[in-house]
């Protein structure tokens, strides 16, 4: 079994659910006692929080770069970074490793390709719906990809960072993302399904709310994980 670092702490509390996936998914493949082989650096959100709200991200990602290397001299195989909004940097992260950064986007396209959908809301926080980091690497898999307007990406973000990262799931949240979801698919037919680009938004969106294929991130990074350590 190879050893799997993680960067978490972005927030603590989605990285728990890594931490949890991971060592469920080796106890039903290999039974017994068996548990995943895991490192893991969490880093202090407040400091990569206000590192991103000042634009400050190649700051944020010498950080986690950091991280980065003390995992790989630890004895991690490649590594997992618990959230989608930083792999913007990963290409700092990752510039002086020698062991692989596995990408949240990459197993999230092959994901939604594996199940034949072609037209994707994507959900996150305002940098993953605005920005092209993931999307880039989505589309190029053949994903077309929609995103809210302008005011929903706020109510999207503000839910993501007022409560989500602060263990708050609240039924009026879920509401909102349900509405804004239905309010894209009333307005475009092609729509197949949701992309859960927010490693936090699995804490509030399940697969019965909503009558599309939803992709939560956060499991189909953790299954490509298994994959390579097994």
């Amino acid at each position: 079994m190879k050893t799997i670092g993680l960067i978490g702490g972005m927030s603590w509390e989605s990285t728990a659910s890594y931490y949890q996936l991971l060592n469920e998914g080796v106890r039903e493949k290999l039974g017994g006692f068996h548990s995943a082989k895991i490192i893991m650096h969490s880093v202090d959100f407040d400091e990569i929080h206000r590192l991103q709200h000042e634009n400050r991200w190649d700051e944020a990602g010498e950080v986690l770069a950091k991280h980065a290397h003390a995992l790989e001299v630890a004895g991690a195989d490649f590594i997992l970074i618990c959230t989608n909004t930083m792999h913007k940097v990963a290409n700092i992260i990752e510039k002086n490793l020698t062991i692989p950064i596995v990408h949240i986007a990459e197993a999230t396209a092959d994901a939604i390709n594996e199940k034949k959908c072609k037209k994707s809301i994507l959900l996150g926080t305002k940098f993953t719906m605005s920005e092209d980091f993931n999307k880039k690497i989505l589309e190029a898999n053949g994903i077309k990809i929609v995103v809210p307007d302008e005011e929903s990406m706020k109510s999207i973000n503000s839910i993501i960072f007022d409560e989500l990262v602060l263990g708050k799931v609240l039924d009026k949240s879920k509401k909102r993302y349900i509405e804004i979801i239905e309010n894209l698919c009333e307005n475009d037919k092609e729509i197949d399904s949701v992309i859960l680009g927010c490693t936090e938004i699995g804490l509030l969106i399940k697969k019965d709310d909503i009558n599309l294929q939803i992709f939560d991130t956060t499991p189909l990074h953790v299954n490509r994980a298994l994959h390579l350590a097994l």
